[in-house]
């Protein structure tokens, strides 16, 4: 499908405005293959509008740069480069370069969570390899070059982004089975998310004495006990947010925070922005 690509030549095809369809999960708003030679290209992350989606752009020929969060990345020939907006990141064009790849914009809140669960995981450049490169380039030209419904161009979008989730996740190992013991602590951490969780209560749960449960933990699960209970219940306030329309201060004692404001704090440093922006994110998704 490359080839198939590559043969139709430069194109940009406009495909449904943000937010046309509000039940589709995977909005496919555009799609291009372009070429770039010595000439100004700079895209910033943060001046891109307020409305949340994502850039997947794939190297063909030549090389680009990214800035994302201050980390520096070349992006040559097949690699793929994934960012949302609003972030902190650029991309561009060096001087006297060269680059050629093609691109698609998509929106809606099934792409934005896959993004996240991508990035998470591998960050804002992939290698997709051969196999899943001809995928996207399939799924670009058939953007491109098909007449579809908004639903059959979703599915084409779902695609590209099923593309970039394999490479984050086709190296994962096996889940390893948790000692008893550590299997209660984290189903009791699920379970209590809004209670105490402080290290001396879990080491309680386990079993085990506050020294010897802190390193099996660490060792078996691969965080810090603390770490962990911090991450599930960042987790938990995201989907309320997203899923409720719960006040902050409710959200904040059912997750185990003392307050409203001390939650603000401690999201905003885990996410750059505060509650109440990425509610709003959600209901711009919508």
């Amino acid at each position: 499908m490359l080839s198939a690509l590559l043969s139709h030549g430069h194109d940009i095809r406009v495909l449904s405005p943000r937010g046309a369809v509000p039940s589709l999960g995977v909005l496919a708003e555009a799609v291009g293959y372009e070429q770039r030679r010595n000439e100004l290209y700079s895209w910033d992350g943060m001046k891109r509008g307020s409305e949340p989606f994502l850039v997947i752009q794939h190297t063909i020929l030549g090389e680009g740069r990214l800035d994302f969060g201050g980390a520096r990345y070349r992006l040559g020939a097949g690699q793929t480069m994934l960012v949302t907006m609003p972030h902190a990141h650029r991309y561009w064009l060096e001087r006297g370069g060269h680059w050629e790849y093609f691109w698609f914009i998509l929106s809606g809140r099934e792409a934005l969570r896959l993004a996240r669960e991508v990035l998470a995981v591998a960050g804002p450049v992939l290698q997709p390899g051969a196999e899943g490169e001809m995928r996207l380039a399939g799924a670009c030209h058939g953007l491109l070059t098909r007449a579809l419904t908004p639903a059959q161009a979703s599915v084409l979008g779902y695609e590209a982004l099923a593309v970039l989730h394999d490479a984050a996740f086709a190296g994962a190992k096996p889940p390893v089975a948790l000692a008893p013991e550590m299997a209660r602590v984290l189903s009791h951490i699920e379970a209590n998310l809004g209670g105490d969780l402080r290290v001396d209560t879990l080491a309680q749960v386990a079993g085990l004495s506050r020294a010897h449960f802190v390193r099996r933990f660490a060792e078996e699960v691969g965080v810090p006990p603390s770490d962990l209970v911090f991450a599930s219940r960042m987790d938990r306030v995201e989907r309320l947010l997203t899923a409720s329309e719960m006040k902050i201060g409710d959200i904040a004692r059912a997750t185990g925070f003392a307050d409203g404001n001390y939650l603000a704090k401690a999201f905003r440093r885990h996410r750059g922005l505060s509650p109440m922006e990425f509610r709003a994110m959600r209901d711009e998704a919508l």
